[in-house]
Parts: structure tokens; sequence; C-alpha cells
């Protein structure tokens, strides 16, 4: 069974808004019909299903996420000796970050209300 934390995790990743802890006409997109799909799909997931979020999607797109803001730490060099930093590296993390994003959501065969990608944009 996939706790809160996990579920929240997944629908920040599917491109989903907050939950929230209780049913409200303000959360309207909360009654649509792929937001509904998820959720049960979240309640009625096989072992082995459970296995495979847990184990590939969960722990990689957590990392993925985490590497995006650890570009910070190199930002600010331009060049030292003979390494170069990878003027891409951000766009290419970013890019590879919602690639995954969008695998997790083929694999829940939904589509978003907000496409995957759409919070974390990135133009170069």
């Amino acid at each position: 069974m996939l706790d809160d934390t996990d579920k929240t995790d997944l629908r920040r990743f599917m491109g989903f808004p907050i939950f929230g802890d209780t049913l409200s006409p303000g959360f309207g997109y909360r009654y649509t019909q792929q937001y509904l799909l998820v959720e049960y799909r979240f309640n009625n997931l096989s072992d082995a299903e459970i296995t495979v979020l847990q184990n590939n999607f969960l722990p990689n797109l957590r990392q993925l996420e985490q590497d995006i803001y650890g570009v910070r730490d190199n930002s600010d060099t331009s060049q030292a000796a003979v390494w170069y930093r990878n003027k891409l590296e951000l766009a290419e993390r970013v890019n590879n970050y919602n690639w995954w994003r969008q695998q997790l959501c083929n694999f829940f065969g939904i589509k978003s209300i907000y496409p995957p990608g759409s919070s974390v944009r990135l133009y170069v």
C-alpha cells in the first residue's frame, strides 16, 4: 500500500495540484475524470505495481528532482583549470526529470490536468 508521502509525490510528479485533507468545492479539480482515476488506481494497485512505483519511479524521480536543485552548486563556476561547466546541464536535467514524469503518467494510463513539466519549464 502506498503511504500519504508516496501519493503526494506521485501527484506532484504527474503534475496534479495539491490534494488537501477535505473535499470541498474549492478543490474542483479533484472531481475530474483523470484525477479520480489516479486516486482510484492509487488505492487499488497490485503488489507488483506498488513495487515498480516504490523501487523504480519514486526513487528516480526524487533523485532527479534533487539533481535539478543541485545544479546551483556548480552554476557559479564558468571555468576552473581544465574543467568547464556544462551550460546545458540544468536544461538536460529538467528534460530528463520531465521524461520520467511522463513515463509515470503513461504507467498510470493518464494525462494529468497540468501536463508533466508544466510546473518546471526551462527554455534554453
